[in-house]
């Protein structure tokens, strides 16, 4: 009897986050498709406006300026106002910004409406994975927040797709304006949902965050998540000099180097230009490049699906590095494909070397990284903490999005995706010495642990 009632809580609890993780992805699903639909959708803006390669880069940057505008703002704003409410402003800008870039009648315009899309996507990056993190229990934690990657990988493949459905009337305005849908359904969707219980406690409201927590858990038995809660809550001044302290600087210098290198081993030179790359390596229509392009967006969701199943089981690390291993050594052969341009066969093998690529980043360091900043940093701090990671991982992003033309015409093709390798040799290192396994281990638990002083590769053991 007791055993199915325990079980009818477990599915009751598992339900509700199901639900609440599900509404709330509308953010990374956002993100997704407000990153991915320029790639197809410059294609046009590039022929209407005719644009330099240095305007074509603004244009595409411009949204990363704005996501590291929105990083900045949102960790205050997220620890002030809670996770719900900044989720709700957040879908409210990208509404905003897909109706104003539809209608963009100069490229100016453009570009400030890529801003204002870039600072809501910044905000969502991590609240998103913040607000899930906080609602889920410890044993699915891992499962529950990469729902907020599969729903980004599948915003970019939706984008690919509308992108290659208006290719044929070069509708760049309506592959832009499609976004209002999600954004309004985030945002009523949001209404519904309750405030993360861990913010409640941290701002003094107790008796409220219990309630949510016994919603959330389908039972009143929440006494020993509550004093952990309250005991970590009261352990931090959440001051941003606590960050930068002995204590909690191996975290903070985790979550940035993972930040950087999820963006400088070059991901976003394929979300943002694969179309070109395509037509580089010989699809040169425009629509079959596009095609292309969304059957790399379908490998990066079923691949983040594998990660999704396994991130409980076989953990973080493992996964985190064999996909670095792959990132690797699909850089090199993309780069050794781009020596033989007259080679008909440099298109299929650059077709999967970008597949093996993106899958290798779908099951390690994409949902890997947004997943560990969502764990391992305290309480009052959290949204402080991550938003410092994620402002290095948006600042990286526009680094490499300004930079990756200008590097062919340097280095040429297979210098830059050489380049992209060595840098991801170095994520790999990095990972294997200092990257913390936090599977099965309580946000309070892994609090405790850098609170001892203890080095980040013990936390696993």
């Amino acid at each position: 009897m007791t055993r199915t009632h325990g079980a009818d809580h477990e599915a009751g609890t598992n339900r509700f986050v199901y639900i609440a993780a599900a509404i709330s992805a509308l953010g990374g699903m956002l993100f997704g498709y407000d990153t991915g639909v320029i790639s197809g959708a410059v294609l046009f803006i590039q022929q209407d406006f005719s644009l330099s390669p240095a305007i074509e880069e603004v244009v595409v940057g411009s949204v990363v300026l704005g996501a590291v505008l929105g990083a900045v703002a949102g960790g205050t704003l997220t620890d002030r106002f809670g996770r719900r409410i900044v989720l709700m402003l957040t879908a409210a800008l990208f509404a905003l910004s897909a109706v104003g870039t539809a209608l963009a009648p100069t490229v100016t315009w453009l570009i400030i409406g890529r801003v204002i899309v870039g600072v809501a996507i910044g905000v969502a990056s991590f609240t998103t994975p913040l607000y899930i993190s906080e609602i889920s229990p410890v044993d699915m934690r891992g499962r529950f927040v990469s729902f907020n990657q599969i729903a980004l990988t599948g915003g970019i493949v939706v984008a690919y797709l509308v992108d290659y459905a208006l290719s044929g009337i070069g509708g760049w305005r309506w592959m832009f304006g499609l976004a209002a849908i999600p954004s309004a359904l985030l945002g009523i969707g949001m209404v519904f949902m309750p405030e993360s219980p861990r913010w409640l406690m941290s701002r003094g409201q107790a008796d409220k965050g219990r309630s949510v927590l016994q919603r959330i858990r389908g039972t009143d038995a929440v006494d020993e998540e509550v004093r952990d809660i309250q005991r970590s809550s009261g352990q931090q001044s959440g001051r941003w000099s606590e960050l930068a302290g002995p204590l909690l600087r191996p975290a903070m210098i985790v979550g940035i180097g993972l930040a950087l290198f999820q963006q400088v081993t070059g991901i976003n030179t394929v979300i943002y230009y694969a179309p070109t790359i395509f037509q580089s390596a010989g699809f040169e229509s425009a629509s079959v490049a596009i095609l292309a392009t969304a059957g790399v967006g379908v490998i990066n969701v079923l691949m983040t699906v594998v990660a999704l199943l396994l991130l409980d089981r076989v953990g973080r690390r493992p996964l985190l590095l064999i996909g670095m291993a792959g990132m690797v050594i699909s850089l090199g052969v993309l780069g050794a494909a781009f020596l033989f341009p007259r080679l008909p066969i440099l298109r299929w093998v650059a077709a999967g070397s970008l597949m093996l690529y993106v899958g290798s980043f779908a099951v390690g360091l994409g949902p890997v990284f947004w997943l560990l900043i969502s764990e391992i940093y305290p309480l009052k701090t959290r949204g402080l903490a991550m938003s410092i990671a994620t402002v290095a991982n948006w600042s990286a992003n526009l680094l490499v999005a300004l930079t990756f033309l200008t590097l062919v015409q340097i280095m040429g093709r297979p210098g830059t995706f050489w380049l992209y390798g060595l840098v991801g040799i170095g994520a790999w290192i990095f990972a294997y010495i200092l990257v913390p396994e936090t599977k099965g281990r309580s946000l309070e638990d892994i609090e405790t642990h850098w609170r001892a002083g203890k080095h980040p590769r013990e936390m696993g053991r």
